[in-house]
């Protein structure tokens, strides 16, 4: 099978190489078990986001870091957005940035 390439949008590649080298290192390999038809690690489906959205738990030095992508169109992983997690439940601003790029994503996706 090969392999998915993976399609950023706005800043989400800056915002995982922000992460700190742990959690990076950590975000790239659940994402490449992504691109191959894998499901990551550790991930929860993120509906609120839109359909086929999933986030990327991971650990890090200090913190947790998520990534939300999605991968149900067969092209590519489209990763909507990355950050560290503060707080017990996902930040509405954050959901709302994901939901905007996907549905941006969508309305692109209708056009070609």
């Amino acid at each position: 099978m090969t392999r998915k390439p993976v399609v950023w949008l706005g800043d989400s590649r800056e915002r995982i190489r922000g992460f700190p080298p742990v959690a990076r290192q950590r975000a790239g390999y659940q994402l490449a078990r992504v691109q191959e038809g894998l499901e990551p690690d550790s991930w929860k489906p993120m509906p609120s986001v839109g359909l086929g959205a999933a986030e990327i738990r991971v650990r890090g030095e200090g913190g947790a870091y998520r990534v939300l992508y999605v991968a149900k169109f067969a092209e590519a992983v489209y990763v909507l957005h990355a950050f560290e997690k503060k707080a017990q439940k996902t930040p509405k601003p954050d959901i709302e940035l994901a939901r905007a790029r996907y549905g941006a994503l969508l309305n692109e996706r209708k056009r070609t």
